[in-house]
């Protein structure tokens, strides 16, 4: 079985890929998923978060208020640090145990690691492959904007805490091209997805 790591920018499409990729049949491991997984009411990664950022990262509730640390961490390098170390390590862990899952529990032949950081955080270094979305950086800034309600210098801020593509591209190995439309990219993904898998 070979596990494929599949990422790309901020807005790059990457949940488009995904969201593909599964329609093609595909087992899809989301580390945002995880991600929020692993910081739910209860879980030791939360307490330590709000130990370093105080309560007011706490919705009344008592869960995470995600959109209040994000602002926070996006405009601070050094905090988004101490958030990641936070978290990191908890969510590769969480992601090994499902990769090891599916190995002890099917006969398939891929499963895909859909990660934002995956280059950053080198999750990669637990794949066989990287599949790395691209669409430019104008692309990333207008589709940020939209779907996030940003303003302009915070989808800038964004893209900008993030590895820049030509870092990424030294770890890829299929680069997926999301400047056009929807087709020229479901093209591409189903002719990289039959290489691995057989048939589309």
């Amino acid at each position: 079985m070979k596990v494929i790591g599949l990422t790309g920018g901020i807005a790059s499409g990457k949940s488009t890929v995904s969201n593909y990729l599964r329609e093609l049949g595909a087992v899809i491991i989301d580390a945002d998923i995880v991600a929020r997984d692993i910081v739910e009411k209860g879980q030791p990664a939360l307490d330590e978060i709000v130990d370093y950022f105080g309560k007011e990262v706490l919705k009344n509730d008592g869960t995470l208020n995600r959109k209040y640390l994000g602002a926070i961490v996006f405009s601070d390098p050094d905090k988004l640090q101490v958030l990641n170390s936070i978290t990191h390590k908890r969510i590769i862990e969480r992601i090994e145990e499902k990769v090891d899952y599916y190995r002890c529990e099917s006969n398939l032949k891929a499963i895909f690691i859909d990660a934002a950081l995956l280059i950053e955080r080198k999750v990669y270094l637990i794949t066989d492959e990287v599949w790395l979305v691209t669409a430019s950086k104008e692309i990333q800034i207008e589709r940020l904007m939209l779907r996030d309600n940003l303003s302009l210098n915070e989808a800038i801020e964004r893209i900008d805490s993030q590895m820049c593509l030509e870092q990424k591209k030294q770890h890829t190995d299929v680069i997926l091209d999301n400047s056009k439309d929807i087709n020229f990219l479901k093209e591409q993904i189903k002719s990289a997805y039959k290489s691995v898998c057989g048939g589309a």
